[in-house]
C-alpha cells in the first residue's frame, strides 16, 4: 500500500473510530461519523483525480472557513501561520518598529509613528514611504508580506530605505525592533476645566488598569466629570470589560453573565475591587461601531444608572468566544455562549440561528424583543444593541470629502504642510486660516478628484429604469436638464463643504506634530458627541432626570 493511501485510510479510520463505541442509526453521533467519512473520501478523490494540481492545505482551509461561515462571523479557524497576529489582537503586543504602516497609492507608507517607540526615536515621519526592508524591494508585495518583514524579535536589527517628501535622495534608517504594546487608552486629557476625557480603543490585557489610571490622574488635574469614549471600539477580552466597569461601579457588583450549551460556559462575572469613583458624573460615548466588550461596559453603566450614554445605537454583539486548541498548533475561535448584562438583557442584534432561504441573516424581530428595567426603573430592551440616552445623529460626510480622504489627498496635503511649517500652536487651538484653506484649494486644483453625488447616482438609476420600461425617449430632455442642474462642481463643493473638509485637514495636520493625541484634541471643538456629553454633564438637572427616568 502506498504512503498516500495509508494516510487516507488512517483519516477514514479516525473518522469512523471517533464515535464507533456509541454510534447507532438515528443517533446524532452517527450523522457526524457518516459526514466525516463522506468528507474524508471526497477530499481524497478530489486530491487524486482533479484535472489540475491542487494545494491540499488551501483547499482544506477554504472548506473549513466556508463551513464556519454558516454559523456566525466570530467563529474562525486560526492556522499556525496566523497565531502571532491573533495573539497581537488579544494582548496588544508584538515585536516591531512601533508605527502604523499602510499602502497608499500602492506604496508602503508610514501613517502614524507611535510616540516613544523605535520608528519615532529613529526619526520616521508620517508620509515617509518605505521602499525596501533589509534590502528587499517592497514593490509588488502584499500588505501581509510587508507586515511580516517589519515584525520580528525584540532587539533584532532592521534597515528601512526611505523616500521623504522634502529630500531628493533616498536614505536608510537603521533601528532595533522592540516589544510594542499598543495602548488601550491612547489618550486622556481635559476637554474643559472640569471635564476629563478618556479614549478607550480596545479591550486587550490591562484595559481596566489603563482606564483606572487615566481617571485617577484626571481627577488630580481637576476633573469633576468624566467622558468615556467607546466609539468604534470593537471589544476584546470579557475580563477587561469587567475591569473597566469596575472603575465606575463598586466591589461585588454583577457585570455580565454568560450562558452556553455546556454548564461550564455558564458563569457570572462580578467586580473584584473598589471603584476608582462611584459618584463622579459620567457620560459614555457609543456608536454603531461599539461592540461586544464596549457594549458590556456601556450597558452596565446604563443598567445601574451610573452614567448617561451619548451617541448612536451600538452594534449589537452579545456573543462570547473562546479559543480551543487544534492539531499542528492551529486554533479554533468558537462562539460558546451569549452574555447578559445586569438588567437581564442580551443585546445580540443579529439572529444567526434562523437564516433566510438564501443563507442571509436578519436582525432580531421586534416581536421577539423583551422589555427590561434599569436599577431606577427605566425601560430598556434586548435584541438590538444598547440604545443611548441622548441620541446624536451620525455625521455623514459629503461625497467630495469622502473622495479627498479615499484618494489620500488630505493625508498628502498634511505632509506638505508639515514640511512647510516648522511648528503650530497646540492641537486644541490649531485652526487653518482662510488664506491657508485657499492655498489647499489651489493645491487641489492640480489634482484629479473623482466622485459622484447621490443625486447623480439617482439620476443614473432613473435613466436605467426609464430605458428598461421604454419611457426614456419621452423624458430624455427633462432628465438631461435635471442632470445639468445637479452636476457637481468641485470648486463649489470645496466652498459648500468647507467646514468639514477644513476640520479633517486640521485633524490630519495636528497629528503630524502631536501624534494621535493631537488628532483627538483637534476635534474636541467640532465633535458633536463630545459637545453633547459636555452639555449634559454641565446640566446636573438634566443629568439626574435622565438617570431617574423622568
Amino acid at each position: 500500500m502506498s504512503r498516500k493511501w495509508k494516510i487516507w485510510s488512517a483519516i477514514g479510520l479516525v473518522s469512523v473510530g471517533l464515535f464507533a463505541f456509541k454510534s447507532t442509526p438515528g443517533d446524532r453521533t452517527f450523522e457526524i461519523v457518516k459526514n466525516l467519512d463522506i468528507f474524508a473520501t471526497l477530499y481524497k478523490e478530489v486530491n487524486s483525480y482533479y484535472v489540475d494540481e491542487i494545494n491540499p492545505s488551501q483547499l482544506m482551509r477554504v472548506g473549513i472557513e466556508s463551513m464556519l461561515e454558516t454559523l456566525d462571523p466570530y467563529t474562525n479557524y486560526i492556522p499556525e501561520d496566523d497565531i502571532e497576529d491573533y495573539r497581537t489582537m488579544t494582548t496588544g503586543e508584538y515585536g516591531g518598529i512601533g508605527a502604523v504602516v499602510n499602502k497608499k497609492k500602492g506604496i508602503s507608507t508610514v501613517v502614524m509613528p507611535y510616540k516613544g517607540y523605535p520608528a519615532d526615536k529613529a526619526g520616521l515621519k508620517a508620509g515617509d514611504q518605505i521602499l525596501k526592508i533589509n534590502g528587499i524591494e517592497l514593490e509588488g508585495k502584499s500588505s501581509d508580506e510587508i507586515s511580516k518583514l517589519l515584525k520580528g524579535q525584540s532587539d533584532s536589527e532592521i534597515k528601512l530605505t526611505i523616500k521623504r517628501l522634502n529630500k531628493n535622495e533616498l536614505f536608510d534608517v537603521a533601528l532595533s525592533r522592540e516589544r510594542i504594546t499598543i495602548k488601550n487608552v491612547p489618550y486622556y486629557g481635559m476637554v474643559t476645566e472640569d471635564v476629563g476625557y478618556v479614549k478607550l480603543t480596545d479591550f486587550t490585557t490591562e484595559a481596566g488598569a489603563e482606564v483606572r489610571k487615566a481617571v485617577v490622574e484626571l481627577k488630580e488635574d481637576g476633573a469633576k466629570k468624566i467622558i468615556l469614549d467607546l466609539r468604534g471600539n470593537p471589544g476584546g477580552l470579557l475580563e477587561e470589560a469587567v475591569n473597566v466597569s469596575n472603575v465606575f461601579v463598586g466591589k461585588g457588583r454583577e457585570v455580565v453573565t454568560t450562558r452556553g450549551k455546556l454548564n461550564n460556559w455558564t458563569k457570572t462575572y462580578n467586580t473584584l475591587d473598589a471603584a476608582a469613583d462611584e459618584e463622579i458624573p459620567l457620560a459614555v460615548l457609543v456608536s454603531n461601531g461599539s461592540a461586544s466588550a464596549s457594549e458590556i461596559v456601556s450597558g452596565v453603566m446604563q443598567d445601574y444608572d451610573r452614567g448617561v450614554l451619548v451617541g448612536q445605537r451600538s452594534y449589537g454583539k452579545g456573543l462570547v468566544q473562546q479559543t480551543r486548541p487544534l492539531a499542528y498548533n492551529s486554533q479554533l475561535k468558537v462562539t460558546t455562549a451569549k452574555y447578559y448584562i445586569p438588567s437581564g438583557r442580551c443585546i445580540q442584534a443579529i439572529d444567526y440561528s434562523h437564516r433566510n432561504p438564501d443563507g442571509s441573516v436578519g436582525k432580531v424581530a421586534d416581536s421577539l424583543k423583551s422589555e427590561f428595567k434599569t436599577q431606577s426603573g427605566r425601560k430598556v430592551y434586548d435584541g438590538g444593541g444598547v440604545l443611548p440616552d441622548i441620541e446624536v445623529e451620525e455625521y455623514d460626510y459629503a461625497p467630495i470629502t469622502f473622495a479627498l480622504m479615499a484618494d489620500d489627498l488630505i493625508f498628502d496635503y498634511a505632509t506638505e504642510y508639515y514640511y512647510a511649517h516648522p511648528e503650530i500652536t497646540n492641537a486644541m487651538d490649531f485652526a487653518l486660516t482662510d488664506a491657508e484653506y485657499n492655498a489647499f484649494k489651489s493645491w487641489l486644483s492640480k489634482k484629479e478628484v473623482k466622485y459622484t453625488t447621490q443625486v447623480e447616482h439617482d439620476i443614473d438609476g432613473l435613466i436605467k429604469s426609464a430605458k428598461k420600461e421604454k419611457y426614456y425617449d419621452d423624458i430624455a430632455e427633462q432628465i438631461e436638464a435635471l442632470r445639468k442642474e445637479t452636476l457637481h462642481n468641485k470648486d463649489m463643493d470645496l466652498v459648500t463643504f468647507k467646514p468639514e473638509i477644513k476640520m479633517l485637514l486640521e485633524r490630519e495636520i495636528a497629528g503630524r506634530y502631536y501624534y494621535q493625541a493631537g488628532m483627538i484634541e483637534s476635534m474636541f471643538s467640532e465633535d458633536k458627541e463630545v459637545i453633547a456629553a459636555v452639555e449634559v454633564l454641565n446640566n446636573s438637572q438634566q443629568y439626574e432626570s435622565i438617570l431617574k427616568g423622568n
